[in-house]
């Protein structure tokens, strides 16, 4: 391709609406334009980026046993209240009513339906099957960001897997977990899998992949000595138990004014592992006190999964309400006397001793409060969100806290969906089981990002070969000079000719502003044809590691073709 005909519109300033690299560069190089907020044009380059990720996916899916299919992106509401995800998908969901007021979405992800069509087959001789699409899908997200990261609309690879019981669905998980695995590597990317939350998509057990970033949106626990890997939404860690202290006598103090833990930290002139703070929600007109250390974050999804509801069911007590049941302003909210229909405590607040809680009682806290003698719980569990330097639960090393982006999640459902909908099969006996179902997940765009995340300088992008829009960039320093000029049509013709993916820039353009160019849009691979063409002599330079070598023309093919097999 000529870029004097490639739709390639770069951009010298930093857009002000990007916020990361990624967003950055994506714009910066022409790979997209914004239609709205969370909604993409994609343009020649990051199209063909695209379809490269694509086709990696689909070659690895395909080694893997899975077969493609194509299903609708408009669903009907009856296959998603079937699995009661019509309402627990809540506002993210888009929904629009056809002429005849039946109610449809557009399809966040498609379970239901690959469920529906899985019906069709009755018996255990049919299994296992997986079936997989790539295709756009459609989430109104609150807060789209990040460019690609977290959009409205997005293409994901996205596969399930329908087996006679859960002994097929572990290796039915196993080999997918295997060909994710094996596209990462070949997309170029670090990453992690790690054990995660399955939120809306529920399920027994679910694995993300998470690309390290320091931008990215998800936290990840990881043990520095062994290989426990989790999403912060899901990592466990041991309680800090502490030497038990004989206990003191509870007193009430007055703290007038005081309020939060760092201001009772100087009251007081200890630390916050010395308190336990007491948080009021509220779920689904319950009120639910949730107690945790006072250095503790409590852990929401967590949360969540203990109570049974959703992300939407869980809010923080108005003021008013606060009022009403601890019967003092906010800030003094203890366990002692609260009118709340539950009580949830974190295991770590049973080993502490002698600490202080709020006291109910405006200005007031309580001073040695021990559990157990001096209050209880309704329940007590891990509510707690892991922190740098907990202790391991796997191995008793310490967890360090990284970023990462997730680009692919793989769920064991169970029969969550196969039971809402019906998808049954009849044994070798004649009985009717539920298939046990598997959900597999792939971000396409997302994938797009990270790698330039991760693969990025000063310069611009630096594409992995696999993926690069295209390898080769043959560049005439004056293209007004007659043997430049020639050299540079002769080795794009050649490159052409033989298979490789090059560009040749022949706009009426100076040499920085090509070089700049080449740089920005990431080729790996950029054939400077300067005033050695006159000697036979090109430059090939790598973007990647910055080398460049001089190279007799009749020569560039050979070591072109060398350089990009062993890239791939």
């Amino acid at each position: 391709m000529r870029l004097t005909q490639l739709f390639m519109p770069t951009l010298r300033e930093i857009p002000a609406e990007a916020e990361i690299t990624s967003h950055r560069l994506m714009l910066r190089a022409g790979l997209m334009r914004k239609l709205a907020a969370g909604v993409y044009i994609y343009l020649p380059l990051g199209y063909r980026v695209l379809k490269k990720i694509e086709n990696i996916v689909r070659e690895e899916m395909d080694r893997a046993g899975a077969q493609e299919v194509l299903m609708p992106a408009i669903i009907p509401s009856e296959l998603l209240r079937q699995s009661g995800r019509w309402d627990v998908f809540g506002p993210d969901m888009f929904r629009f009513k056809d002429r005849h007021e039946r109610d449809f979405c557009l399809g966040p992800t498609h379970e239901e339906v690959f469920t529906y069509l899985m019906k069709e087959l009755t018996s255990y001789r049919d299994l296992p099957k997986i079936l997989y699409q790539i295709q756009t899908k459609y989430r109104d997200e609150k807060r789209p960001r990040f460019g690609v990261i977290r959009s409205r609309e997005f293409i994901m690879k996205d596969a399930y897997s329908f087996d006679v019981d859960w002994e097929g669905l572990d290796a039915s998980f196993n080999k997918m977990h295997d060909a994710y695995c094996r596209i990462f590597d070949r997309c170029g990317l670090k990453y992690r899998a790690v054990q995660a939350d399955s939120g809306a998509m529920g399920g027994k057990e679910s694995s993300e992949f998470m690309v390290m970033s320091e931008i990215g949106e998800d936290e990840i626990a990881l043990c520095e000595k062994c290989d426990y890997a989790a999403n912060v939404e899901r990592a466990q860690s041991k309680p800090d138990v502490k030497e038990r202290q004989p206990e003191k006598p509870l007193q009430m103090v007055a703290t007038p004014g005081v309020r939060t833990i760092e201001e009772l930290i100087r009251f007081f002139g200890t630390t916050p592992d010395n308190f336990a703070k007491t948080l009021i929600y509220t779920v689904k007109g319950e009120v639910i006190a949730v107690m945790v250390r006072g250095d503790r974050e409590v852990n929401e999804v967590k949360l969540i999964n203990i109570l049974q509801c959703t992300e939407n069911d869980l809010n923080m007590a108005q003021e008013d309400l606060v009022r009403n049941v601890t019967g003092a302003e906010v800030g003094f909210a203890g366990p002692i006397g609260l009118k709340a229909d539950r009580i949830i405590v974190d295991e770590e607040v049973t080993y502490m001793s002698n600490f202080i809680i709020g006291a109910n009682r405006t200005g007031y806290h309580y001073v040695n409060a021990n559990y157990g003698r001096d209050f209880k719980g309704d329940l007590v569990a891990d509510v707690r969100k892991v922190s740098q330097g907990d202790v391991c639960v796997k191995c008793g090393g310490r967890l360090s806290v990284s970023s990462g982006i997730e680009v692919g999640h793989i769920f064991k459902l169970g029969t969550k969906y196969s039971e809402a909908l019906g998808a049954k099969y009849l044994d070798e006996n004649g009985q009717e089981h539920v298939m046990v179902m598997g959900s597999y997940g792939i971000g396409i765009n997302r994938i797009m990002a990270a790698i330039i995340e991760q693969n990025s300088d000063e310069n611009g992008i630096i594409w992995p070969m696999a993926v690069a829009p295209y390898h080769v960039i043959v560049v005439p320093v004056n293209s007004a000079d007659p043997v430049q000029a020639s050299a540079a049509e002769d080795i794009y013709n050649t490159l052409c000719q033989n298979g490789v993916e090059v560009l040749l820039d022949d706009r009426d353009e100076r040499a920085g502003v090509k070089f700049k160019d080449a740089d920005l849009i990431g080729i790996p691979i950029r054939v400077t044809v300067g005033k050695k063409a006159k000697d036979g002599l090109v430059e090939v330079k790598m973007r990647k590691t910055g080398e460049s070598v001089d190279v007799a023309i009749g020569e560039v093919l050979g070591y072109i073709k060398g350089q990009v097999q062993r890239e791939m």
